[in-house]
């Protein structure tokens, strides 16, 4: 192979974002006897490879709704197979993969939210406005409706909504108007004719600050993987698993998912007994510590060199007692590949 041709495994593909922060404070868990380490959006693996390889007693359980990014994955962690299981989910079945696994806690988690690099670089999973592409935007492409399906059958208050609501897009309901006028004439199949459609529909003099089609991408990808709901069932779910001196750790892209993650950590880190209650009791006391103030940020020289890390956002917490128990579940449904 020519040493200058670029690279197309996972390694060769994939910068992990904030590693160093990340392995930090994750390190006192992970070096915990036996410690069972949970990468619940795997991706392709980097941060995963990463563990694995300063911690050579963690066991890893690689979850991730792309079967792409499975594969991709599982050939980067092939030296340390005999540590790691492969689960195709989605994150918020993390319980389901460990009750499959007969795993009843795990000792570290590790959450990398939003699209992956694999998914905005193969340009037919339609992810990336500057690439025209079919408008899948699929995560999982063997189940669910495609961005198209969004596009051409949601009426003009539904798209609204979404645009506004997962993309915070001030021109929403312009956008959406504009859309129900051209599926009309042609039902959209395409990236670069949406984008058109957005050039088109959002005032010029707004779009000097970036890309028109930034938002509404955004939003069709978030409502097409349901992306928020999954994460707000998710995290609690995860958190419930998490033994006592347990770690966890999420990178959030967006302040959507942010707004969640910090929501649920916070929750956990703050009492919920009563203003005026003279003694707290057991069940009121927090289960969780706060491990950063606010969220962390990139350094400027990693934004420098990872642009795709600008806008991360990293929050963390350990757990100091036990979880509520958490809500029952649904029968799994879930394979194991090891």
């Amino acid at each position: 192979m020519d040493e200058h041709a670029p690279r197309t495994d996972a390694a060769g593909r994939h910068v992990p974002v904030m590693l160093d922060e990340v392995l930090s404070l994750l390190a006192p868990a992970l070096e915990q006897p036996g410690a069972i380490h949970i990468d619940g959006t795997l991706g392709m693996g980097g941060h995963a490879e990463a563990v694995l390889g300063a911690h050579p007693g963690v066991r890893l359980i690689g979850i991730d709704r792309d079967r792409e990014a499975l594969a991709l994955a599982g050939e980067r962690l092939a030296p340390f197979a005999d540590r790691v299981d492969l689960v195709h989910a989605v994150n918020d079945e993390v319980p389901d993969a460990l009750d499959d696994l007969g795993i009843a806690t795990a000792n570290s988690m590790f959450f990398d939210l939003g699209v992956s690099s694999l998914q905005l670089d193969e340009a037919d999973r339609g992810f990336a406005y500057a690439k025209d592409a079919p408008l899948d935007m699929r995560m999982d492409q063997g189940e669910g409706l495609t961005a198209a399906d969004v596009l051409n059958t949601y009426d003009a208050r539904d798209l609204a909504r979404v645009l506004a609501t997962y993309g915070e897009e001030r021109y929403a309901r312009r956008i959406a108007e504009a859309v129900v006028r051209e599926r009309e004439r042609e039902p959209f199949t395409t990236s670069a004719r949406l984008v058109e459609v957005l050039r088109a529909a959002i005032p010029a003099h707004t779009q000097k600050g970036g890309h028109p089609a930034k938002r509404t991408f955004q939003a069709l990808r978030i409502e097409v993987n349901a992306e928020l709901a999954v994460w707000e069932r998710a995290l609690p779910a995860a958190l419930a698993r998490l033994a006592i001196d347990g770690r966890i750790a999420v990178l959030s892209f967006h302040s959507l998912e942010d707004r969640i993650t910090k929501r649920v950590l916070t929750a956990g880190a703050a009492s919920s007994a009563p203003p005026d209650l003279p003694v707290e009791l057991p069940e009121h006391a927090a289960d969780l510590e706060l491990l950063t103030r606010g969220a962390a940020t990139p350094s400027e020289s990693e934004r420098a060199t990872n642009p795709r890390s600008a806008s991360v956002r990293l929050r963390a917490a350990r757990r100091i007692r036990p979880p509520r128990p958490a809500p029952a579940r649904p029968a799994s449904r879930r394979g194991v590949a090891r």
